[in-house]
C-alpha cells in the first residue's frame, strides 16, 4: 500500500468521522463511508467533518497517547521494565530506525491529521452550508490543529531549529491529497516549517472563538487562547524568546493574580494540582485536552498513558526528577509529590493518569495554564527580565507548595534560567516535554539504565538524535532526502 493513502485516509475511507449536532459538538457517532461532495452537504456533516478531525489527532498513535509516551521514552525520568519492542524498548534504548513501527506511524498518524485539516480548509473555503462566523472557526480549528501537527513532526523528525534551521525537515503539505499521485514531494527546511505553524496559529488566533458555551467545549475544542498558548510553545522551540514573551502577555497579566479572562472565560492555575489529574479534568487550566468521553474511542492496553506509567511499562528513575526534594525529601510539603506512588517491588511510578483498567479513558492534557507560566518565565529570564520571570516560577511552585521560598537559583540570568527548567521537569513530568527540552536546547538524550538494560547518551552530533525520516517515506517519496 502506498504511504500516500495514509495522507488520504479520512477522504478514501471515512469511517474515523463521527457525526454530532450543534448542541453536542463531543456526542459522536460513527458515519458510512461518503463521497467528498456530501461530506461538507449539510451542517452536521461539516460538523462530523470538524468531529472527525480531532479523532484522528487523538488516535492512539499520537496525542491518544504514543506519541507522549515515546517523548518521556526518549528522554531520561523513565526507566523501561518491558524490553519487548511492542512496548517501545527500542525508543527508550535509543535504537529504533527508520523502518520502526513507531516511527512511521507517528509519521502516518499527524500527516492524517495534516490532510484531513487540509480538505476542510478547501472544501469551506467558499461553502455556504453554514454561516460565514461559523466556517472561519471551523477552518481556524484546522490550521490550529494542523500547526500543532507539523510543530509535533518539526520537534521529532527534523534537527532543531537552534542547530539547524536552514536543514531539510519535512514535505510541507499545504493542499489536500486525494490520490496516490503526488507521493514526490519536496521538503521544506526547519525555519520554513515553523514559519508556516506561525501563519496557520496567527490566522487561527484571528478566526476561532474567544469561547464556547461550555466547559467541555472549551477545553477540548481550540479557541483564541488556545492558538496563543501554542504559539508560545513553537516560539520557545525556535529560542524566538522575544516573541514568547509577545504571545504569552496576551494570556497572563503583568500583576499576580495570574489569569486570563475573556467574558465568561477564566484560564488560571488551579488551587489544587491534584484537580487537575483526576481522570477527567476540563477546568480553567485546560488551554486544550482530549476527553475520552466514548470509552470506544479510549486508547488500547500499550498506548494508554494509565498503562505505560502504572502497570508499570516506565518507572521513574531514581536518577533523575524523582530525586528532586520536591519529592524526594521525607520533608516535602510539595503537593506534586502525591502524583508519584511506590509499588511492591519499590519502583516509583507516576499516577497523573488513574484510570489503569480498560477502558482507559483519562482525559490527556495536552496544553497546560502551567506550561504557559513557565514558557513566559523562561523566555523573560532569556531576555532579561528576571523579575518577571521570578514571579512567574513562584507562581507554579506556590500553587503546590505555599509554604515554598527558593533560597539559591535566582541569583543571575543562566541560574534562573536553570531553575525555571528544573521546574518544567517536576511540573510537566510525564506529559511529553522532556524530549523536545532537550532537542530544542540542543542537549545530548542522556545515558539511562534500567530492568530492560542500558540506553547511550545520544549526542546532538548523532545520527540517531532525532528520528529517521520513515521507511515508507523514503519508498515513495523520490524527493526526500536520504
Amino acid at each position: 500500500m502506498k504511504f500516500i493513502r495514509n495522507y488520504t485516509y479520512s477522504i478514501l475511507a471515512v469511517a474515523l468521522l463521527l457525526s454530532a449536532c450543534q448542541e453536542d459538538l463531543l456526542d459522536k457517532q460513527p458515519v458510512t463511508t461518503i463521497s467528498n461532495e456530501s461530506a461538507y452537504s449539510t451542517p452536521a456533516k461539516v460538523l462530523a467533518q470538524v468531529n472527525g478531525l480531532y479523532a484522528q489527532f487523538s488516535s492512539q498513535s499520537f496525542y491518544g497517547g504514543r506519541f507522549i509516551v515515546f517523548n518521556e521514552q526518549r528522554g531520561n525520568e523513565f526507566s523501561q521494565n518491558d524490553g519487548n519492542n511492542s512496548t517501545g524498548a527500542n525508543v527508550w534504548n535509543q535504537s529504533i530506525t527508520a523502518s520502526g513501527d513507531f516511527v512511521n506511524a507517528v509519521w502516518s498518524a499527524a500527516y492524517t491529521t495534516i490532510n484531513s485539516s487540509n480538505l476542510l480548509i478547501e472544501n469551506l473555503a467558499n461553502s455556504t452550508v453554514v454561516a460565514d462566523s461559523l466556517r472561519k472557526n471551523y477552518i481556524a480549528e484546522a490550521k490550529f490543529l494542523r500547526a500543532f501537527s507539523y510543530l509535533s513532526l518539526v520537534q521529532t523528525y527534523a534537527k532543531p531549529f537552534a542547530q539547524s534551521s536552514g536543514s531539510p525537515a519535512l514535505p510541507l503539505r499545504l493542499k489536500a491529497e486525494t490520490s496516490g499521485s503526488n507521493n514526490d514531494f519536496p521538503f521544506s527546511t526547519v525555519a520554513e516549517v515553523y514559519a508556516q505553524i506561525i501563519k496557520d496559529l496567527n490566522e487561527a488566533e484571528t478566526d476561532l472563538p474567544a469561547a464556547y458555551a461550555t466547559a467541555l467545549l472549551n477545553a477540548s475544542r481550540a479557541h483564541k487562547a488556545t492558538a496563543i498558548a501554542l504559539k508560545t510553545r513553537a516560539y520557545l522551540s525556535k529560542g524566538d524568546y522575544a516573541n514568547v514573551v509577545t504571545e504569552a502577555a496576551k494570556l497572563v497579566p503583568a500583576t499576580a493574580p495570574y489569569q486570563y479572562v475573556s467574558g465568561t472565560l477564566t484560564h488560571r492555575l488551579e488551587a489544587s494540582i491534584a484537580t487537575v489529574f483526576g481522570g477527567s479534568y476540563v477546568g480553567g487550566e485546560a488551554l486544550f485536552t482530549i476527553p475520552f468521553i466514548n470509552p470506544a474511542e479510549a486508547p488500547g492496553l500499550q498506548s494508554a498513558l494509565a498503562a505505560n506509567y502504572l502497570s508499570p511499562v516506565l518507572y521513574l528513575s531514581t536518577t533523575a526528577i524523582a530525586a528532586d526534594p520536591v519529592f524526594a525529601a521525607a520533608t516535602s510539603t510539595d503537593a506534586r509529590k502525591n502524583l508519584i506512588t511506590t509499588n511492591a517491588t519499590g519502583q516509583k511510578l507516576l499516577r497523573k493518569f488513574p484510570k489503569n483498567s480498560a477502558p482507559y479513558t483519562d482525559y490527556v492534557p495536552l496544553i497546560r495554564y502551567a506550561e504557559v507560566l513557565l514558557n513566559y518565565a523562561e523566555a523573560a529570564a532569556q531576555t532579561g527580565n528576571l523579575a518577571t520571570a521570578t514571579a512567574l516560577l513562584k507562581a507554579v511552585r506556590n500553587r503546590s507548595d505555599a509554604a515554598f521560598s527558593f533560597t539559591t537559583g535566582l541569583g543571575s540570568k543562566d541560574e534562573l534560567v536553570g531553575t525555571i527548567l528544573n521546574e518544567r521537569r517536576i511540573e510537566l513530568l510525564g506529559e511529553g516535554f522532556r524530549t523536545p527540552d532537550l532537542l530544542r536546547r540542543v542537549q545530548p538524550l542522556p545515558a539511562k539504565t534500567g530492568n530492560a538494560g542500558t540506553a547511550p547518551e545520544i549526542a546532538p552530533t548523532a545520527g540517531n538524535y532525532v528520528w529517521s525520516i520513515p521507511s515508507n517515506e523514503l519508498a515513495y517519496n523520490a524527493l526526500a532526502p536520504r
